[in-house]
């Protein structure tokens, strides 16, 4: 089966919002196995939504349509979905109880006429009710192609997915067993990798692919594959993944199917007992939010601060500033104060530090822009690793970030 994603918006278009539900819609659909063909982002502007679902419904199987079915003038999916199955608006008693239920329970306000046109639906469409929202869902089935509508608010879209459309399309359906997976490497770039497993490339079965997905200092290998019988597809897998693993055993750090990397180390601290604490300068908080951002960092993260201003390291974290003024504020001696000092500060096992210019300027520091120092004090001592990031603001932070969970991992496995 083959689909397509449209998504409705000029906010989309003229980049308001970032298109965050086609990501979410292809790994789900991905995962029961539905093939994506095409995303399309188009104009809430009826002759060019009539256009896309043409073109998509000579092509697809499955299309899926997000956005426009708010209450307001604006919104247009419904009303040309009408036009595009010659079919008429109808109020949906259900619906409408639905929405009177949300605007009387979690509202407080009276519901007005507007929001009552959420009720309305395609004659022909079944209606999925969406739990978190008044706009339902509309799944609609024309010459072997199935046009499924829903909002374009994330998380009123990702209920009716999960609660709705899946679950249907797996019981309506024989999908084939889609499988991937997904190899975490660090510290060797994209070219030099391929070179070293090229061997294993040039000898992957033709039904097995694979992928290099490069980002700021990591490779990620994705060995893809699908088949009717999942056994049959697992043991290919298994097959070609123990090949793989000799070529990158000193660079490869998990799966991607374990998490993402912070969660990895997460896994680490908590497994060990050990605890962390954090002290940010050039990456900005955004060592700690990586790990903030999964629930349960409560049981391993005991603190951070962002010292981001000379002055905060001295007055905050008591760096001393005689060492600033001989060494400079970008340099080893002050990353593993900073170090030692969060470690002391928050009682942790272990501290964590990053100081650095990420440019374009070079701030307090006559330090070249990109370079970054980072602190690691333990029990045992303190260390600082220099690295020279580029000369890329995003690209330096977003690299000292993703090397000191490197450093955090070494430094974990090596007790």
């Amino acid at each position: 089966m083959k689909a397509e994603i449209i998504t409705i918006g000029d906010e989309i278009l003229i980049g308001q919002i970032i298109d965050t539900n086609s990501a979410y819609i292809s790994s789900a659909l991905n995962k029961i196995g539905v093939s994506i063909y095409q995303i399309t982002s188009i104009q809430d502007d009826e002759h060019h939504i009539l256009e896309a679902f043409t073109a998509a419904q000579s092509k697809v199987d499955l299309v899926i349509i997000t956005g426009g079915l708010g209450p307001t003038k604006d919104d247009i999916t419904k009303h040309t979905i009408c036009t595009y199955f010659n079919d008429e608006l109808v109020l949906n008693q259900g619906v409408l109880d639905h929405v009177a239920h949300l605007f009387k329970e979690y509202i407080k306000k009276p519901m007005l006429d507007a929001n009552k046109t959420q009720a309305m639906v395609p004659s022909k469409a079944s209606v999925l009710i969406n739990e978190f929202g008044t706009a339902p869902g509309m799944w609609i089935e024309n010459d072997n192609t199935i046009f499924v509508s829903m909002p374009g608010v994330p998380y009123e879209m990702k209920g009716l997915m999960e609660n709705e459309v899946l679950p249907r399309l797996q019981k309506q359906f024989k999908l084939p067993y889609i499988l991937h997976k997904t190899f975490l490497t660090y510290g060797m770039g994209e070219s030099a990798i391929a070179e070293r497993i090229e061997l294993f490339e040039n000898e992957l079965p033709v039904a097995i692919k694979l992928a290099y997905l490069p980002s700021l200092g990591r490779v990620r290998l994705r060995l893809s594959t699908s088949g009717t019988q999942k056994e049959q597809v697992e043991a290919a897998m298994e097959e070609q993944a123990a090949k793989l693993l000799p070529f990158i055993e000193d660079i490869f750090i998990g799966y991607e199917s374990d998490g993402a990397f912070e969660q990895v180390i997460a896994r680490l601290f908590i497994d060990k007992g050990k605890t962390l604490a954090i002290a940010e300068s050039c990456t900005g908080g955004q060592m700690v939010e990586r790990f903030t951002a999964h629930s349960g960092a409560s049981q391993y993260l005991k603190g951070s601060l962002v010292t981001y201003a000379t002055q905060s390291k001295v007055d905050i974290l008591g760096v001393d500033p005689e060492v600033i003024k001989e060494h400079s504020v970008v340099s080893a001696q002050v990353a593993e104060q900073m170090a030692v000092n969060a470690r002391k500060l928050y009682k942790a096992d272990i501290g964590i530090s990053t100081t650095g210019n990420a440019g374009p300027l070079k701030g307090d520091s006559d330090a070249e822009v990109g370079t970054v120092y980072i602190g690691i004090a333990t029990e045992n001592g303190v260390t600082a690793h220099h690295f020279m990031m580029g000369n890329h603001r995003e690209r330096v932070i977003g690299k000292a970030v993703n090397k000191a969970l490197e450093l955090l991992k070494e430094e974990l496995l090596s007790k």
